[in-house]
């Protein structure tokens, strides 16, 4: 596979328009500050794709606006970044062969932007001590080259869970999610949607449909009708791409998206979506290798560094979102509100947290193997 160029430039184009909003509604991949000072002709990034960023929605899309605000930063030409697009990340020689291929090139950090590079990433760091590897979600990491990057998005998710519950009419609303209950990854972020929908409305429940699948287009949009024929007015995901927006829309329903802003794609159906401004980080990591400060600290950001928000409320929304959802953000972000802390029950009715006790992000993103109350998978 061969970056692409023009695609680079288009992104560069689209990503200039977006910038990270302050409450209200969110934004899109800037990263603000001054750019980097550097004449570094030599200094190569790659990224790894699980899809193809030109279909301008979704999760390879958000990483993508995200590289393209750290070339910008750091004044790095086309040619300095190498995209491998469409690699399968349950296929470990194919994961390889487009890494080597980057590190063929010259690459000094390489993104693995989907959680099945993992293990080939940590291969690789052992082999490849003088190059970074930079593994998006997952747990893995060695200290040195090899890190792991993710973030708060359960505070996003809570958020939208509040659009979603003042929507609904029917109490019934779908979630599509990527794995099932053993990834904490996708079982935080239901139940961090279920809770911010549960504190505008106690009365809905949420039901889950599992792909086993990352990132396929069509298991999400089977599970997307599965969940609309058994009567939800609201479609949530943790997947890739706008299928299950798509169906809500083409059922006179709603939509909750994720990673991008979906409402251009459903604009009939979409609410909000969960966002990822990744070039906060891409800029942060590629200008520490570039200037020989980096350290092989794991990154974990959230909504106070701009990582994570939501998008713009479309007009879809229930009278009275944006000021419960407003409400919720100034307690995120002034450290009064925790998502997970308090007397939490899962859905077999144990407690799962105490009064006074808060759920650390470790145990949010590697041992949330329970689900909310409201929750049922069907």
């Amino acid at each position: 596979m061969k970056h692409l160029t023009k695609l680079a430039a288009v992104f560069l184009a689209l990503a200039m328009l977006f910038t990270v909003a302050g409450c209200g509604t969110g934004g899109e991949s800037s990263t603000g500050g001054e750019a980097a000072n550097t004449n570094n002709a030599d200094f190569k990034v790659g990224v790894i794709h699980i899809g193809d960023p030109a279909d301008g929605a979704g999760y390879s899309y958000a990483h993508d606006l995200g590289i393209v605000d750290m070339q910008a930063a750091l004044k790095l030409t086309d040619e300095q970044v190498i995209r491998k697009i469409n690699v399968n990340d349950t296929d470990a020689v194919a994961t390889r062969t487009a890494i080597e291929e980057c590190i063929e090139e010259g690459c000094k950090i390489i993104f693995g932007t989907s959680w099945g590079y993992m293990d080939t990433m940590e291969q690789l760091a052992a082999e490849y001590p003088d190059i970074v590897f930079s593994h998006g979600t997952g747990y893995k990491s060695n200290g040195t080259n090899f890190n792991n990057y993710f973030g708060r998005i359960y505070q996003a998710r809570y958020l939208s869970g509040i659009a979603a519950g003042l929507k609904t009419q029917t109490d019934k609303i779908g979630y599509v999610a990527a794995m099932g209950i053993t990834n904490s990854e996708v079982t935080g972020g239901v139940n961090a949607f279920a809770m911010g929908v549960e504190s505008v409305n106690p009365d809905a429940k949420i039901y889950v449909k599992v792909t086993e699948s990352w990132f396929s287009p069509d298991l999400e949009k089977q599970a997307a009708e599965a969940l609309l024929d058994a009567g939800c007015d609201v479609i949530s995901q943790h997947c890739d791409t706008t299928a299950p927006q798509l169906a809500a829309q083409s059922r006179g329903v709603w939509g909750v998206g994720y990673n991008s802003d979906m409402t251009k794609d459903a604009p009939q159906a979409h609410l909000t979506a969960p966002i990822w401004n990744w070039g906060v980080y891409y800029t942060k990591a590629a200008k520490a290798v570039l200037e020989g400060t980096w350290d092989g600290a794991n990154y974990y950001g959230g909504m106070d560094d701009g990582l994570v928000d939501i998008s713009p409320l479309s007009e879809n929304c229930a009278e009275g979102t944006k000021e419960k959802i407003e409400e919720a953000r100034a307690k995120i972000m002034d450290g009064s509100f925790k998502v997970f802390e308090g007397e939490l029950f899962d859905n077999a009715g144990n407690q799962v947290c105490k009064a006074g006790e808060v759920i650390s992000d470790a145990d949010i993103t590697g041992a949330m193997n329970w689900y909310y109350r409201n929750v049922e998978v069907k």
